[in-house]
């Protein structure tokens, strides 16, 4: 089907406001990052919710957590969410997806750890998993004093985010820690193909999409550069942390909602990983989004389907939590 009307006349004004601005793949990460954010604030604030600390853990690692008004607590604490935000692993921070943990925080009556991992090029792989599993550990690690009940905890992001909440599960499952589930939004599984000196077979979406809105395939291979720093692109891109497709197994790791787009370059990646977690055994909720690109999750202020996917992540949430 053609792109949403709703969402082709949001991007239109969106690109008609843009018109002289080089594109995301055209610009420093610094300028990237800075556009990136000036788009999320565009899109306002989220709901207030109980409290937000803002702090270190260990290795220095900065963290935002959000606690609801009132969570639905056992005697062993309540849920919790490990976030990682989206922006190719080299864009996004924890004001870019402020609104959508508030959010997640007020709908699923959980408490919200949102990771402010490190990026490239100043950081290279594998620098920014190294974090989110480091972060996911302290969480294990600290969940009384946090009043947080350790069965009752789930990892999840969208985009980059997503990769690294798939890596994550795939990771706690290897090391025996419980999950109730991995909240994978468009994630990237399979980085192979975001290379621009790939020889291999391509998923369709990538050449399908290569010039969708948002996130085309110039800006993937952008990512995938600054990703790998100075390492070979490759082997970065066979490396199961950085393609969780690849993974030896995925048995055994936590049920997952995963959620893609029709107009994304990475949507045969995420219905791929679904197709794979599936014939492993794991329980999955799997919806592919008609007529939308990436950055749906993040539009829920403009919408209806970003709007309807925010609360399918909730309900998701909910579910495995209760």
């Amino acid at each position: 089907m053609p792109l949403n009307p709703q969402t082709a006349a949001f991007f239109s004004a969106l690109a008609a406001g843009a018109e002289g601005h080089p594109a995301t793949h055209e610009q420093e990460p610094s300028e990237a990052r800075q556009g990136y954010r000036a788009l999320a604030e565009s899109l306002g604030p989220g709901p207030e919710v109980g409290e937000i600390l803002n702090q270190s853990i260990p290795g220095g690692i900065p963290v935002r957590i959000y606690k609801p008004v009132a969570a639905s607590k056992s005697e062993s604490g309540c849920p919790a969410l490990i976030f990682f935000h989206g922006g190719g692993w080299v864009i996004g921070d924890l004001d870019t997806h402020d609104r959508e943990c508030r959010h997640l925080c007020v709908g699923a009556g959980c408490l919200v750890i949102s990771v402010d991992y490190r990026l490239a090029p100043e950081h290279p792989f594998p620098a920014g998993h190294d974090d989110c599993w480091a972060a996911t550990l302290w969480l294990f690690e600290h969940a009384h004093e946090l009043g947080v009940d350790k069965m009752k905890i789930a990892v999840g992001g969208d985009s980059a985010g997503g990769n690294l909440a798939a890596f994550v599960a795939l990771k706690a499952r290897d090391e025996n820690l419980p999950l109730v589930l991995q909240l994978l939004i468009y994630p990237a599984t399979d980085l192979r193909g975001h290379d621009a000196e790939y020889q291999g077979e391509r998923f369709a979406s990538l050449i399908e999409n290569a010039d969708a809105p948002v996130l085309t395939r110039a800006s993937l291979e952008y990512f995938s550069r600054h990703l790998a720093g100075t390492q070979d692109q490759q082997t970065v891109a066979a490396d199961w942390r950085m393609s969780p497709l690849l993974a030896e197994s995925h048995e055994g790791v936590a049920p997952a909602f995963i959620a893609t787009c029709e107009f994304d370059p990475i949507r045969d990646e995420g219905n791929a990983y679904a197709e794979i977690l599936l014939r492993s055994g794991v329980a999955i909720q799997h919806k592919e989004w008609p007529g939308q690109p990436h950055l749906l999750f993040q539009l829920s202020p403009v919408l209806d389907d970003g709007k309807a996917l925010l609360k399918d992540c909730i309900e998701a949430l909910r579910v495995a939590f209760h």
